[in-house]
């Protein structure tokens, strides 16, 4: 497999990942839309082992005391999402890859804090909650 290649909109920050993802989803949570300013943000899970930077540093915000956000501090590119509960992941902003249509998402979670006015006819499974509720 040749290497999953992204950065942000500015270029200041690329990063490398040298595995597939593990999970591909769309979340639709308030707090992932606010941080993208958004209806909605694709998501990508890698083992943190197979994610590295290639270039820049990225800024970042604890957005609660168990959650990382990760961004680009010059352009503001939303980039990872790290969760206190899941230190072996790292989830990666679907459309800061180079080639975004290489992992289309699986599923939609989080539907019950969906936006009323947002409509998604890609025939997904969708989720009230996270995959694993039900």
């Amino acid at each position: 497999m040749t290497s999953i290649d992204g950065g942000c909109l500015c270029g200041a920050v690329r990063y490398r990942a040298s595995a597939p993802p593990k999970v591909s989803l769309v979340c639709h949570c308030r707090w992932c839309r606010r941080a993208a300013a958004a209806p909605a943000m694709p998501w990508l899970t890698f083992d943190r082992a197979d994610f590295a930077l290639t270039s820049g540093e990225m800024a970042v915000l604890r957005s609660s005391p168990p959650v990382r956000r990760g961004f680009c501090g010059a352009c503001g590119t939303p980039l990872t999402y790290e969760h206190a509960e899941r230190p072996g992941e790292i989830d990666v902003t679907t459309v800061s890859l180079d080639e975004p249509e290489a992992f289309p998402p699986a599923y939609h979670v989080q539907l019950g804090d969906a936006l009323g006015w947002v409509k998604f006819g890609d025939g997904l499974p969708a989720y009230r909650g996270w995959k694993s509720e039900g």
